[in-house]
């Protein structure tokens, strides 16, 4: 390792942060003296003032204050089946506020009361219930928000919305495992079912202006047995997107005289269990033996600080973190020579994880992926602590995330940074940006940074543009474009009529994005996707027809050749109960160079044109018994594949949810002689005894790792922050001796965590 190497990285990492922040501070000027704005073509209502509640309210979810018959109901539309008529059902949805607390009440009148759905107490889960829910763009930045949503028996969810609910290039705009401080009463009558929502401030975040909080407010009802959804403010399905809970769409609201409180939220954890290993000693061991293992008791202490010094402006401070309590990832079949993209699931780094959204090109690949962090090859790393602090100044949003590692077995311990800036400009709907990551310590430093824009031009035009660049102590980089990353997109963001998309990427051979996540390198890309989608009248049984059409080409950057190419036609219907039918046809071109492994099989070098097609069926998600089946057929490199998979769940009461999944796909290579079956399952089991004690178990095997893996999870939710997790992680081994005849013991290693939580506000 060139020992002047990590200080020229540092120095090149603090150059980036400071040239980024001069970026985004230039433009910021910029746009501020700029008269350039960019105005939708429908006219933007006025923001709505909210009133200050006026007596005392009870949150026991009645409904019955005087001071809620001061407030006038906000009018409610048919979203969904069909848009613009009135609701079969009345609903009134009255909003309020004091020196503290957002308050959101709903009346949800019934005719028939018997058929209000409640499928699950199971805290964050939906189940095809009724619901009222309540979404909030608190830093009125029309891209990004927070969605508060409960049932008739008062089971919370939450979440938060980014890219204002566009799956802009395949990425997420959704964070569903985001938990925040509100409270939420219900109650029922044989009118219908209430809810009253309480919100503090000091969990929303907001910016004052003149002594005023302007804010996006969206607020709907659904009633499953009928999927209908009803929304204030009314907004056309046809825009795209999840139209209903797009952030721009949001009706401005203002707040007077209100500040947001500044509490210190401490949390500290004890963490006390035992960990068990198959003996490393080397010894023989019988087959299938599940007793020679290594146990290992364990106890941990740490806990988190968060503190919020303005109202526009996070700290979160961690110390010794633990993420014993996070569920298991799902298990994936890679059909594929990439890797696989697994989502965060730790609770650290929820919190305005859009903040620090940078994508770098198809699906999953991104700049950074806080997967990296504390996680090497899978295996959880020691975290001794670490910094953030996200927050929001005029239009500039920012983000700085640094945390150290303790070494692991095969990697010594590393400093990890980010820092990330976007202002708006030209229009509220767009932004110009910029981030730096760097990964030091290790055995190999890395720092990367990139620049972005996406822009809003006219109507539903948009446009993105990325440019990324890699420094990585273990390479040559042969020039910045090698090094480097390119992507430029057009997109017309529209569900009704006509919607379209065209890319350009280039990928250089160097780009290495140390804290990132890029499935190929040294190939540029394109490709392109058309669709025309039909709402239907209120008289027909179908809500809308589509009609798609896509392509990809990946073309190696230094002859040109091409690695992949795809076309890929498909036709959607979607029925007013919520029913929708898929059929796809794919036409596919791979240029492997190397061979790998599908279940048993291995795939040769080669050119391989094969053609598939996919039938799809998916039940309404407000059933009780719902989920989705499919079957695809075709030819498959020089083989043929038969696959098909079914993801049932089914809620017998709300007090239990069962679900589970099988994917198989038979192979066969009759030239070679050669076949194999993979095969995935999972099963899911929930049980909440009430909305704070509950219980979950998945279960998981695959023939590909000849493994079966549980994880299994029991929580005492005392109250926000506060919560007894006692979890048990194992993965057993399916056969009893490897590959090359070792015998393997019963157990593949395994740990039984119990972990208490307790936060306190300062």
């Amino acid at each position: 390792m060139d020992p002047d190497r990590p200080q020229s990285l540092l120095s090149i990492r603090t150059s980036l942060i400071l040239f980024t922040g001069l970026l985004v501070a230039t433009v910021s000027d910029v746009n501020a003296q700029s008269d350039l704005t960019l105005q939708d073509v429908a006219e933007v209502p006025s923001p709505l003032p909210i009133q200050r509640i006026q007596g005392p309210i009870e949150l026991d979810g009645v409904v019955d204050e005087p001071a809620w018959e001061e407030i006038d109901p906000l009018p409610m539309t048919m979203h969904a089946p069909t848009f613009g008529i009135p609701g079969t059902e009345f609903t009134e949805v009255r909003v309020a506020y004091d020196d503290e607390y957002l308050y959101v009440s709903g009346k949800m009148f019934d005719s028939e009361p018997s058929g209000i759905r409640t499928n699950t107490l199971f805290r964050n889960q939906y189940s095809g219930d009724d619901l009222m829910a309540v979404i909030i763009d608190t830093f009125n930045d029309h891209e990004t928000a927070l969605w508060f949503t409960t049932n008739p028996e008062g089971n919370r969810i939450d979440r938060t919305i980014s890219n204002d609910a566009v799956s802009a290039g395949g990425q997420p705009f959704m964070n569903f495992d985001w938990n925040a401080h509100w409270d939420v009463e219900t109650s029922r009558s044989d009118e219908g079912w209430f809810a009253e929502f309480r919100i503090p401030f000091s969990t929303l975040g907001f910016q004052v202006e003149n002594g005023q909080v302007t804010m996006g407010l969206s607020v709907y009802r659904f009633i499953a047995r009928k999927n209908e959804r009803q929304t204030f403010p009314a907004v056309d399905p046809g825009i795209g997107g999840m139209a209903f809970a797009r952030p721009s769409q949001a009706h401005r609201i203002v707040l007077e005289d209100v500040s947001q409180p500044t509490p210190v939220f401490v949390t500290p954890y004890l963490t006390s269990g035992v960990t068990w290993l198959p003996d490393p000693s080397g010894e023989e061991l019988p087959a299938g033996a599940p007793s020679e293992l290594q146990t290992d008791p364990t106890w941990e202490v740490g806990g988190d600080v968060r503190f919020s010094p303005s109202s526009n402006l996070t700290l979160d401070v961690t110390v010794n973190t633990d993420f014993a309590q996070v569920e298991a990832d799902e298990e994936q079949v890679n059909l594929t020579r990439f890797p696989l993209f697994f989502p965060e699931k730790r609770q650290f780094f929820q919190e305005r994880a859009s903040t620090f959204q940078f994508s770098s090109g198809r699906g999953s690949d991104r700049l950074f992926n806080s997967r990296n962090l504390g996680l090497v090859d899978g295996e959880i790393v020691r975290i001794y602590g670490g910094l953030r602090a996200v927050g929001r100044i005029g239009g500039t949003d920012y983000g700085f995330l640094n945390m150290q590692t303790a070494a692991s077995e095969t990697e010594p311990g590393e400093n990890m940074g980010v820092f990330r800036a976007r202002q708006q400009v030209l229009n509220q709907y767009s932004t110009v940006g910029g981030m730096v990551t760097s990964r030091l310590g290790g055995d190999r430093d890395n720092v990367a940074y990139g620049l972005d824009a996406n822009l809003r031009l006219f109507g539903d035009e948009w446009m993105q543009v990325r440019w990324a660049q890699t420094f990585d102590e273990a390479v040559e980089e042969e020039s910045p474009l090698e090094a480097g990353l390119l992507r430029l997109r057009w997109e017309r963001v529209r569900d009704a009529g006509l919607s379209y998309a065209g890319e350009f990427m280039r990928v250089g051979r160097d780009y290495r994005p140390g804290l990132g996540f890029q499935t190929r390198h040294d190939v540029h890309f394109l490709g392109a996707r058309a669709q025309y989608k039909r709402f239907h009248d209120a008289e027909s049984s179908l809500r809308s027809t589509s009609v798609d059409v896509g392509t990809q080409h990946f073309l190696r950057n230094r002859e040109g050749s091409a690695s992949t190419r795809t076309l890929s036609p498909g036709v959607t219907w979607e029925f007013k109960g919520g029913t929708e039918f898929r059929l796809r046809g794919g036409a596919n071109f791979e240029n492997p160079r190397s061979p790998f492994t599908v279940g048993d099989a291995t795939i040769l070098p080669g050119e391989y044109w094969f053609y598939e097609g996919e039938l799809e069926y998916r039940r309404p998600n407000s059933a009780r018994f719902r989920g989705s089946a499919s079957v695809v057929a075709g030819t498959f490199y020089d083989g043929n594949r038969l696959g098909a998979s079914w993801n049932p769940t089914w809620n017998p009461s709300q007090h239990l949810e069962l679900g589970g999944g099988v994917e198989i796909n038979r192979l066969e290579f009759s030239e070679r002689d050669v076949s194999t079956t993979t095969r995935l399952a999972r099963a899911r089991v929930r049980i909440a005894l009430n909305t704070q004690i509950s219980f979950s178990t998945l279960v998981q095997y695959s023939n590909v790792d000849e493994m079966v893996s549980v994880n299994a999870r029991f929580r005492y939710h005392f109250r926000e922050g506060t919560d007894l997790w006692v979890v048990l992680n194992e993965g057993r081994h399916t056969r009893s001796i490897d590959a090359l005849g070792t015998p393997l013991p019963g157990s593949a290693g395994g740990n039984l965590m119990i972990k208490y939580t307790h936060t306190t506000l300062w």
